[in-house]
């Protein structure tokens, strides 16, 4: 069985009216005591406003699902006895009335040395998931085969409508903000490890990058494990939303190397096609037709998530996920993103209905 582990990025704020507070480090300390908690498990981000967790590896969607309410859970108890909320959105919906401190790490302050609006904007949070492969190899041949389903990860995974106290008209905010880095968003093609391994030297050695953990793409080959990270997806509003996509995500890695290892052709998708498609995605979400991975045309966003779905359907059925993932993708069609969510609860009651979503959402265990 493939193994999987989730990171998660939160914002803390005001539980009065939204705005960030940089109260990050209380926090961290505070929630390293709790003693659900174990070292590691909660980490330092860019900003003082955000928190970091990651899960331990996990053989089982039950295992993803109960460690990312754990961690929550703690994260959130800190958070209280700090004077601020938990809120699991991939942006701040509400601009911060006074300058945001960054985290005081060298690597941080290099960042905002060398794109300083940019780093200054950078109120996003993400869910990253790592997918156990057997070698760098077998992780650039899933890079490559699931170049054309980033998109359809993004739509699905959508969850930062909202900026600066005003919707965007984006679903995804988040992949919009991160994508003007300069290595972001799709990632090209690469013939094997050694390919990838070169191409990201060249940059570092022509100063594009300073260091690796600069490769922004949304998927790529840990540093750290024998991993691959798959990170379109904004961090999720609900622990079962996460735990469905973090499941999907590992049964289409399963797939894909299952494809590679029969012999199957690998996708063609030209590059300026995949995208548009991505960008597509984060402006609709799932409220409108979608771009077909595997051809140049619009499908109904239900039935590209019935396509992937059936792509992987032996992957979910042989890890025993398949009756969990499939009830809780059509609740996610039924019930909309979480990008859906937050526009229906401000339209209907502002500010205030938003951020009792945002603060009671992120802990709840059911719907």
């Amino acid at each position: 069985m493939i193994t999987f582990g989730v990171e998660e990025e939160y914002l803390l704020v005001d539980p009065a009216d939204g705005r960030p507070m940089p109260v990050a480090e209380t926090v961290r300390a505070a929630a390293n005591l709790q003693p659900a908690v174990t070292g590691g498990e909660i980490q330092p981000e860019l900003m003082q406003v955000q928190v970091e967790v990651a899960t331990p590896v996990c053989a089982a969607l039950d295992e993803v699902g109960g460690h990312l309410l754990r961690l929550r859970h703690s994260v959130a108890a800190a958070a209280e006895q700090a004077g601020c909320r938990l809120v699991a959105s991939g942006t701040a919906p509400f601009r911060s009335e006074t300058p945001i401190p960054l985290t005081d790490r060298v690597r941080y302050h290099a960042l905002h040395a060398d794109a300083p609006r940019l780093v200054d904007e950078m109120f996003v949070n993400g869910m990253h998931v790592h997918v156990g492969v057997p070698d760098r190899d077998a992780g650039v041949i899933v890079l490559n085969r699931l170049r054309p389903w980033l998109p359809l990860l993004v739509a699905m995974g959508a969850n930062s409508p909202m900026w600066e106290g005003g919707d965007t008209g984006f679903a995804s905010w988040r992949t919009i903000v991160f994508g003007r880095w300069s290595i972001s968003g799709m990632p090209p093609e690469f013939v094997d490890a050694l390919d990838y391994d070169r191409r990201i030297e060249e940059l570092l050695a022509a100063g594009i990058l300073r260091d690796r953990a600069r490769v922004y793409w949304q998927v790529r080959l840990s540093e750290r494990y024998p991993t691959v990270e798959i990170r379109a997806m904004d961090v999720q509003l609900r622990v079962e939303d996460a735990v469905m996509l973090a499941g999907l995500v590992r049964a289409l890695v399963t797939t894909v190397l299952r494809d590679a290892t029969a012999g199957q052709p690998p996708p063609r998708s030209a590059p300026e096609f995949v995208a548009a498609a991505q960008w597509y995605a984060a402006r609709h979400g799932l409220t409108d037709a979608l771009i077909d991975p595997h051809a140049p045309r619009r499908l109904k966003a239900g039935e590209l998530v019935g396509r992937l779905l059936d792509y992987v359907a032996p992957a979910l059925a042989d890890a025993g996920d398949d009756r969990q993932i499939d009830a809780l993708v059509h609740r996610l069609l039924r019930e909309g993103a979480g990008a859906d969510r937050q526009r229906a609860a401000f339209r209907l009651g502002g500010r205030d209905a938003l951020v009792r979503l945002l603060v009671s959402e992120g802990m709840s265990t059911h719907g």
